[in-house]
């Protein structure tokens, strides 16, 4: 299910927006992603390593391994959400390498396509 936005723009407009946006946020402990719905700023799904369900599954709740499966987790959801892509917001300090690498990996093994 794909949200229009709420702001009537032409139709060559809303084909470059990018409505849903992927973040990721890495502590210590845990790893956590969310997908933001932008023009009405509310999370459309999110997985984290907090999570009871998960973390009894998890060996370990901070590292790469526990990222992909957070992925992987946030991946199924959006598609029983009817989300089909997401955008990625990475901050200034963020690379494309280790568990940012595995969580944006295994959303798109999912079947998710990223924009």
């Amino acid at each position: 299910m794909v949200i229009p936005p709420p702001v009537k723009w032409p139709p060559r407009v809303t084909e470059f927006l990018k409505p849903y946006i992927l973040k990721m946020h890495f502590t210590n402990k845990y790893v956590s992603a969310q997908v933001m719905h932008s023009p009405t700023a509310t999370v459309a799904c999110s997985a984290s390593s907090q999570e009871k369900a998960l973390r009894s599954s998890m060996e370990n709740t901070r590292d790469v391994a526990a990222a992909a499966k957070i992925g992987k987790i946030l991946g199924e959801r959006l598609l029983l959400n009817d989300i089909p892509a997401v955008s990625v917001f990475l901050k200034r300090e963020q690379r494309y390498h280790g568990k940012l690498k595995a969580v944006i990996d295994s959303v798109r093994e999912a079947g998710v396509k990223l924009l």
